[in-house]
């Protein structure tokens, strides 16, 4: 149920791709604590965005999941922008994330939800 979503104006070469949605569903995983088979990952790169006036390299990342704690996002705070300055040579100081914990019963799977 961890699902992360990230929208950069880098790109995102077609090599590039599947480690990064490797690595980021490892780290989702890891850090709530969920099996990675229900972790989602998505990648679009090469947007027009900006960011402080600027459109200098930058991320914008959702991550959702249910029970997400408060803790964990401050973990994934730290984790995500390091992830992304090593595969993408983002700035930390240029990427937003964007937190939200869902109610099981508000999180659909297999034709029902986890609630």
């Amino acid at each position: 149920m961890p699902y992360l979503k990230l929208t950069t104006n880098a790109a995102i070469s077609k090599e590039q791709s599947p480690k990064l949605l490797s690595q980021f569903s490892q780290l989702l995983a890891k850090e709530t604590g969920k099996p990675e088979r229900y972790v989602m990952v998505e990648l679009i790169g090469d947007k027009d965005m900006l960011f402080g006036g600027s459109s200098e390299p930058l991320a914008y990342v959702e991550c959702k999941s249910i029970g997400l704690s408060a803790q964990q996002a401050k973990l994934l705070s730290a984790a995500i922008p390091q992830l992304l300055a090593s595969e993408l040579q983002l700035s930390a100081e240029r990427v937003y994330i964007e937190f939200s914990a869902c109610p099981a019963e508000f999180w659909g799977w297999n034709g029902s939800t986890f609630g």
